[in-house]
This record gives structure tokens, C-alpha cells and sequence, in this order.
């Protein structure tokens, strides 16, 4: 009797030990940095189970205090550098919740870690950045994905179904309005405008910070296609010093083959928004917020409404989980793919360089 109690107790030893790692349990994450506004949206989000945090990189003392007290987050989670951090707590994933510039020091710590990134929105707005972090992630074989807000509205994705159902025919123009009416003046916090309005760490001003929205939807809509020419404008329309070393008023038109796309981003809107209108051959598609789309075909007098359901993801957070325990994948079409964020990066890069020098920057066609 004893013998076979030993038996089985090494047999369950064994199927334990060569058992599939959970996919039930929380994904282990770390932040690098806390000086992107944006953060908030994962700290608020902590008791839904799918996420644990693990570590925090932040140096900025003030403003990883200030966190820690407003979320009442445990100090020992804090550490001053990035990579020791992933050593000592080795998470399953790292977000990277800084300027658009530091993107790159943290997807090279992570990738030989062999720990996938989430970047907020752009991965880069320097395309030779963008490729070299690239580079990085397939290298060692990890996810490289960026979260766009617009991602996860119901009028997005709805929007994409009812093109892919021919409801206007093909694309021949589409009008992207991003932005507010300044960060300084929606009150962002002191260490987030501190690089929104550095052009070394955010590439710009409002020309990346929502040029980059209408950039990664006309890209997801044309199925990953790279525009043939970019051509950019941009202003100085604030008298606030705050603002003198960026613009805060950008218009990017991109052209294709076969359509057009205007990228409005702007710091000087009246209120926020982030609203999209797309011109087919029969009619025209318009998400006037997060959760509305109509539709009006050609000889219609009024908008009609279509249904706005669910996204399969309600956050990136989500999303996120559920790729690291592979229960979602990531096509190359999909807006917080890396094939998606190198074309979008080549878009940024291009219209700064149109904005400079007053010239249309031809690319290549994909």
C-alpha cells in the first residue's frame, strides 16, 4: 500500500511538472516610466484580475511618490533602473508608459528578456528608430504592440465591418480630426507636457501626439498599404511659451493610388475629438465619437445609424493578456500590430520632414 501511495505521488509529480503553464492566471507586467498620462488607465484597472503589477522603473522620485500615494501602490514595487528591475521581478510583459523617444531603451532591455512590449501611441516618429526596434523584437521573438485609444471603440471596429461589407464601396477619400485644445490647457500633468512639447522626446507637437492616430487608421483601413506621398503643414497658432519649440497645428494629407487621406491634428480644437468621416464611391461613413457611426449613401438626405457592438477587447490591457496567453494573435492588419506602427512611423517621419523643408517626401510602394 505504501509503495503504491509513493508511486502515485511521483506520477503526479511528474504530469505536474510537465503540465502547460496557466493560462488562467494573472500576466505579470511592469511600467517603465510614469510620465505618460495614459498610465492612469492601467493603475484604475488593477482589481480586474487579468493583470498584475510587478515592478515599476520610474528615477523621477517626485513622481513616483505622487503614484504611489494616489493609487496606494506598494513603494517596493518602485526601482530607479530599467533593466535590473526585469531581472529581479521577470515579468511576462513591460509597458512602456514614457516619452515617444525612451520607446527604443525599453524594447532593447526587454527583447533579449524575451519579454513583449506594449508602447503607447507611436511606437516612433523616426522611421530608422522604428525599424532598429523592429529588428529587436523578431530577433528574440517577442510581441511589439502599440496602443492607440481609438483601438478600442465600438465605431472603429464597427466602422471596419461595414467597409469590409461594401456600404460605400471602395475608399477614395477620408478625413481624420484628432486632438483638443491643448495639453497645458486640459491639464495634463507637469512631467507629461514636459516632453509633449520637447521635439527631441515627442518628435513634434500635435503633428505626432494626434498626427499619429489618422496615420494608424488610414493604415489599418488600406490593409497595411504604405501611402505613395506625404505632404505636411504646420503652425504655431499659441502665443503661450509653453508651446515654442513645437507646433500645435498640423494638416498631413497622404496619397494613394487609388485615395486620399487628411490628417487634421491639432492642440487648438474647441473641445476634444477624435472623429472620422470616409468618402466611398456610393456614400460616406462618419464616427462623430467613440460609439456612433452613420451611414448616408448617394441621393440620401439624412444620416442613417448602424449598430456600434462590443469590440472583442474592451482596453489594450485585455488585449494584451490575452496575446501573452496566447488566446488572441496579432495579424499584420490589425492597428496595434508592428506592421502597422513601421508603416505609421514612416508617415511621421515623412510629414516632419514635408513640414520642414515645405516639400511632398515621396516613399516607396508596399
Amino acid at each position: 500500500m505504501y509503495r503504491l501511495i509513493g508511486l502515485l505521488m511521483i506520477m503526479f509529480a511528474a504530469t505536474a511538472a510537465s503540465a502547460p503553464p496557466r493560462t488562467d492566471r494573472p500576466v505579470r507586467v511592469a511600467i517603465a516610466r510614469l510620465t505618460h498620462g495614459h498610465v492612469a488607465g492601467l493603475l484604475d484597472r488593477r482589481a480586474s484580475g487579468d493583470i498584475e503589477i510587478v515592478g515599476i522603473y520610474e528615477p523621477e522620485r517626485a513622481v513616483a511618490a505622487r503614484y504611489v500615494r494616489d493609487y496606494h501602490l506598494d513603494s517596493a514595487l518602485v526601482h530607479d533602473r530599467l533593466a535590473p528591475m526585469l531581472d529581479r521581478v521577470r515579468p511576462d510583459a513591460v509597458l512602456a508608459f514614457g516619452s515617444v523617444a525612451e520607446h527604443r531603451a525599453v524594447v532593447e532591455a526587454a527583447a533579449p528578456r524575451r519579454v513583449h512590449v506594449m508602447v503607447e501611441k507611436p511606437l516612433s516618429f523616426d522611421a530608422a528608430e522604428a525599424d532598429a526596434m523592429a529588428a529587436q523584437a523578431r530577433r528574440h521573438g517577442i510581441q511589439l504592440l502599440t496602443n492607440y485609444e481609438t483601438s478600442w471603440y465600438p465605431s472603429r471596429s464597427a466602422l471596419g465591418r461595414a467597409l469590409a461589407a461594401g456600404s460605400v464601396g471602395a475608399i477614395r477619400k477620408a478625413v481624420f480630426r484628432d486632438g483638443h485644445y491643448g495639453p497645458k490647457e486640459i491639464g495634463v500633468q507637469r512631467e507629461f507636457l514636459s516632453w509633449l512639447v520637447d521635439p527631441s522626446a515627442n518628435g513634434g507637437g500635435a503633428i505626432v501626439d494626434f498626427g499619429c492616430y489618422g496615420a494608424n487608421l488610414m493604415t489599418w483601413l488600406m490593409k497595411g498599404r504604405t501611402p505613395t506621398s506625404v505632404t505636411a503643414v504646420t503652425q504655431r497658432l499659441k502665443r503661450d511659451p509653453t508651446y515654442a519649440r513645437v507646433d500645435d497645428e498640423a494638416t498631413i494629407v497622404l496619397t494613394y493610388p487609388d485615395a486620399t487621406a487628411i490628417l487634421q491634428a491639432s492642440w487648438n480644437w474647441p473641445d476634444h475629438r477624435k472623429d472620422i468621416q470616409l468618402f466611398g464611391d456610393t456614400g460616406v461613413l462618419s464616427t462623430p465619437d467613440a460609439r456612433t457611426l452613420v451611414l448616408r449613401r448617394r441621393g440620401e438626405t439624412a444620416d442613417r445609424p448602424l449598430a456600434t457592438p462590443a469590440p472583442a477587447f474592451a482596453d489594450p490591457f485585455a488585449f494584451l493578456a490575452a496575446v501573452v496567453r496566447g488566446r488572441a494573435t496579432v495579424a499584420d492588419t490589425d492597428p496595434s500590430s508592428l506592421a502597422n506602427a513601421l508603416v505609421v512611423a514612416r508617415i511621421l517621419d515623412a510629414a516632419r520632414r514635408s513640414a520642414a523643408t515645405g516639400r511632398t517626401v515621396t516613399l516607396g510602394r508596399d
